[in-house]
């Protein structure tokens, strides 16, 4: 069974360990294969975000991080699902969004996220979830697709 945690100071260990399995995410992510601890903090103990540990009974599978109101659109952004390197390929991600979105208010609108254009694979996973690229554009020198999906139709 899939539940969430909070990411804390003292749990950011683990974060730690989550993110450093993923090294082609974080070579695209920051043109490099790891992060600093001061990254870590700064990416997943923020007040401007929530940040999940994804975790499939007892054990730490992943992070989702996720921001209730983006001050650039008024929107909920996923800003991250990032699962352990060695829980790829038993749909953790896909169970871990499922869950995350069956826990969401009923009034939420939409789910807003940005992927890479040099991911196709993460574009994929979102697609078949059901997200739809509205726009394009360029963060910090990266060309990225913005997609969203529709929660419930619009009255």
């Amino acid at each position: 069974m899939i539940s969430f945690e909070p990411i804390t100071e003292e749990t950011l260990y683990i974060a730690d360990e989550i993110v450093r399995s993923n090294h082609v995410y974080n070579a695209l992510e920051n043109s490099r294969q790891t992060r600093t601890a001061e990254e870590l903090k700064t990416a997943y103990l923020t007040s401007s975000t929530n940040s999940l540990f994804v975790k499939a009974d007892d054990t730490y599978v992943g992070i989702l991080d996720y921001m209730e109101t983006n001050p650039n659109d008024g929107q909920f952004w996923i800003g991250a699902l990032l699962i352990h390197e060695a829980y790829h390929g038993y749909s953790f991600g896909t169970q871990a969004y499922l869950a995350f979105e069956a826990e969401l208010p009923d009034t939420l609108p939409a789910i807003r996220l940005g992927v890479l254009k040099s991911n196709p694979r993460a574009k994929l996973f979102w697609e078949r979830l059901g997200f739809d690229t509205y726009a394009e554009a360029d963060v910090n020198g990266a060309m990225v697709d913005c997609m969203e999906k529709r929660l419930k139709s619009e009255e």
